[in-house]
């Protein structure tokens, strides 16, 4: 599926007409900043959408002051697929980036020597140079972009963010580090720029990113600024420790004093919340620029988690999973004067309509290559209904699933299939049932034919694009 770009002439004039006209608080004609905040393996961990064990006291002031999405949708339930749907407006299978690139032989506490890493899947796999990412598209329209955090599009040096589009990158370009030594199993994995670097070992991780985004805002307060900011919390350490959650003890005393600190849950509480403490500094860093209202900022998660819930409504499944609780992740919508306050909307959306979005918003002109969302701040806004009508996922020989209109379609197999099993299915509306507590597949077979029809169809498609990227089934 791919819906056509709003002209980005037209959504100023829409804008334009709004009360209030155009964001204000800035000159006349400056276009808007963009700040893109990415979560990992956080789900709806949010005391915002009702997750009170969490104490998210920022993201909770974004969602007041912004919009709150119940219904927004990942390309893949785990990191790389997710990212690159992310970064690039497209599909993972349109894009050749739709499955991890990860080296097997951590599975089994394998510590790298530096010319083994160096040999590995991950120094010398990525996204397809021919691909363009979000930060080469706003490049084209005067943007000055960074990275501050988890790339994971490859680490060997075409593929680093400086050659992607961007101008700044401070952070890893592999699945997870150690928070504190910044290694990949035993290999050092921070980048600044171009180069690895150990100089901060030793610094927490959240807490470089954090600090990095704000003094990057601080130098380039007098220019149209992109900031892409996916932090690796509270995804778990890439180390050798059974338990590999890390979290400075003073945000456990700060947030949790009466929780148990050697606990998981709590760890994996204070690292949410460390997060957390560093996007109110950004935040609180925009009000003081007067940069607020002319700022566009988005958080959301990069796939589920187990056991997560919004308002009440537990998920199924979660990391690595085809049920919602692998790729329905919560969505925040904040941009004063242009987004309404205080809103919760529960409009089809997905992070392929990112890309998109930024176009329309700071008038970069068309990149010429097919993107497959659409530009979604009328929906934000809740001027019009969201026109996304389906979504597809396919990982390999893992699961299958399409969503058309309320009805999703799941198909499912054991990881790897040894046995070469025919996958499970399964049907759902998850309109009237999020959780997918009742399977439809029985009661309904002309929907299941019809939405099994348009996966076929959408899969077509994928195959007939051009060949990308190292994960192509030949």
């Amino acid at each position: 599926m791919s819906i056509a770009l709003r002209p980005a002439w037209r959504l100023l004039v829409l804008l334009a007409l709004l009360p209030g006209g155009l964001p204000g608080a800035q000159p006349a004609g400056k276009k808007p900043n963009i700040i893109l905040i990415v979560s990992d393996d956080q789900g709806f961990d949010v005391a915002a959408f009702g997750s009170k064990q969490y104490v998210t006291p920022h993201l909770d002031r974004l969602a007041a002051e912004g919009l709150r999405g119940t219904n927004f949708y990942v390309t893949a339930s785990v990191c790389t697929p997710s990212r690159s749907g992310l970064i690039t407006g497209r599909y993972p299978q349109r894009n050749g980036t739709y499955e991890m690139i990860r080296n097997d032989m951590v599975n089994y506490g394998h510590r790298y020597t530096k010319s083994e890493y160096a040999m590995s899947p991950e120094m010398t796999l990525g996204l397809d140079v021919r691909e363009k990412t979000f930060g080469d598209v706003l490049r084209t329209a005067g943007y000055t972009n960074a990275v501050f955090g988890k790339w994971d599009m490859g680490q060997a040096r075409r593929f680093l963010p400086l050659q992607r589009g961007f101008d700044v990158f401070y952070g890893h370009g592999n699945n997870g580090i150690d928070y504190y030594t910044h290694e990949r199993y035993g290999a050092p994995s921070m980048f600044r720029g171009n180069e690895l670097t150990t100089a901060e070992k030793g610094t927490y991780a959240t807490d470089i990113f954090g600090r990095e985004a704000v003094n990057f805002i601080r130098a380039n307060r007098e220019r149209p600024f992109f900031v892409y900011l996916p932090f690796n919390a509270p995804h778990g350490a890439s180390n050798l420790e059974k338990d590999s959650l890390q979290v400075p003890e003073s945000y456990l005393k700060k947030y949790y004093p009466d929780r148990d600190p050697k606990d998981r849950e709590t760890k994996y509480a204070g690292m949410i919340s460390a997060m957390d403490e560093h996007i109110g500094r950004i935040m609180a860093t925009l009000r003081e620029l007067q940069l607020d209202r002319n700022t566009l900022v988005i958080f959301f998660a990069d796939n589920g988690r187990t056991g997560a819930q919004y308002d009440g409504v537990k998920l199924r499944g979660g990391k690595g999973s085809v049920f919602e609780g692998g790729l329905r992740v919560p969505l925040i919508a904040w941009w004063p004067g242009v987004i309404p306050a205080g809103q919760t909307s529960h409009a089809f959306l997905t992070a392929l309509e990112l890309l998109p979005t930024f176009i329309a918003i700071s008038g970069a002109p068309d990149p010429g290559v097919k993107l497959d969302g659409y530009n979604m701040l009328p929906v934000l806004q809740g001027r019009e209904k969201s026109p996304r009508t389906e979504m597809f996922w396919d990982w390999p020989s893992v699961y299958q699933a399409a969503r058309v209109g309320n009805f999703k379609w799941v198909a499912y197999w054991p990881r790897g299939n040894p046995k070469n099993l025919p996958p499970k299915e399964e049907f759902y509306d998850v309109v009237a049932d999020p959780g997918e507590t009742r399977n439809l597949f029985k009661e309904k077979p002309a929907d299941v034919a019809r939405v099994k029809a348009r996966f076929a169809a959408w899969q077509a498609e994928m195959e007939a694009a051009e060949p990308r990227g190292p994960f192509r089934n030949y």
